[in-house]
């Protein structure tokens, strides 16, 4: 690896100021290595998508990301399925794939690493829906079909609407902090409609479900202790209650890593899962690595070989 490109959110996490030096840092350590580093902040939503593309199609030799988990996210559609590899360098709020190889979260700490990670092929998540597009005047709105790439885990139902009802303000200065006063929030206003997910076959029927390539969710909770990046398949974690009191006792049941035991409560291997409302009124969002992505029915499913990822040696 001799030319790369260090794409980085510059408002990703708490302190813009303090990350916007660490990324110039981390810049600085790798050219010492003998990198050629061009460094490309991201200036708008999907940008990092298009700066991951052109520099694939500009024959860079390695990608790196800096950024919370929907940079990395924007990242990987832009980079998947080329074998150029990617290196993260933490800087967001949550950083789940960076916990998950044990990464160190200050990202001048893993850039002196990096030059030491092995490129490992990894398989994504898919998730494939139907949105409204915009039609000419008197006529209906068009269904347009997405699809979108995801590393680490997909959420449908009450997740979602915490991340779809978060105010900015919130997430840029509270962090971890914002999204836990926001689910208590959501926790009495939200109605719980419930969906059922088909998973290769198996159905089960949930108010929130998470389709996890990655053990961790939110950043450090072991919601789902038998899924893994280097797996093959998705593990799916599903919460069937409307009672806003069992919730409470999910969240310390998660908290204690006990979850599992609850009654109702289901950890399933699959990949492939098809999910739909239980009343097609209901309108059931889903979150693709914490940005809100669009609404079920939607099918997610294993995409194999599908990205080069930079992994740490186990020490």
């Amino acid at each position: 690896m001799k030319k790369g490109i260090l794409i980085y959110n510059p408002v990703a996490g708490r302190r813009p100021a303090r990350r916007k030096r660490e990324v110039h840092e981390a810049a600085n350590v790798l050219r010492q290595a003998g990198l050629e580093i061009e460094l490309a902040p991201t200036q708008r939503p999907a940008m990092a998508h298009e700066l991951a593309q052109a520099a694939v199609a500009n024959g860079v030799d390695l990608v790196l990301a800096c950024g919370g988990d929907g940079t990395i996210n924007e990242v990987i559609n832009g980079l998947a399925p080329s074998t150029v590899p990617l290196g993260i360098l933490p800087g967001g709020t949550a950083n789940i794939v960076a916990r998950e190889l044990r990464i160190p979260i200050h990202p001048v700490r893993a850039a002196r690493q990096l030059l030491r990670w092995t490129p490992r092929r990894i398989a994504l998540g898919r998730a494939r829906w139907e949105e409204s597009a915009e039609a000419a005047a008197g006529h209906r709105p068009l269904q347009q079909s997405r699809c979108r790439l995801y590393i680490s885990v997909a959420g449908i139902g009450y997740d979602a609407h915490i991340v779809y009802k978060l105010s900015p303000w919130m997430k840029t200065h509270l962090g971890v902090t914002g999204y836990v006063l926001e689910a208590l929030r959501q926790l009495v206003l939200y109605d719980f409609p419930k969906f059922a997910c088909l998973l290769d076959g198996l159905e089960r029927q949930g108010t929130f479900a998470v389709i996890h390539r990655t053990r961790l969710y939110a950043g450090w909770l072991h919601l789902a202790p038998t899924a893994g990046l280097f797996q093959p398949r998705f593990a799916v974690c599903s919460f069937p209650s409307r009672s806003r009191l069992r919730y409470l006792l999910y969240a310390l049941g998660v908290l204690l890593r006990q979850h599992t035991r609850m009654s109702g409560v289901s950890l399933d291997q699959c990949t492939e899962v098809l999910s739909a409302p239980g009343e097609i009124a209901n309108t059931i969002r889903f979150e693709l690595d914490g940005e809100l992505t669009g609404a079920i029915p939607a099918k997610f499913e294993i995409v194999p070989d599908a990205l080069t990822l930079l992994v740490p040696q186990p020490s």
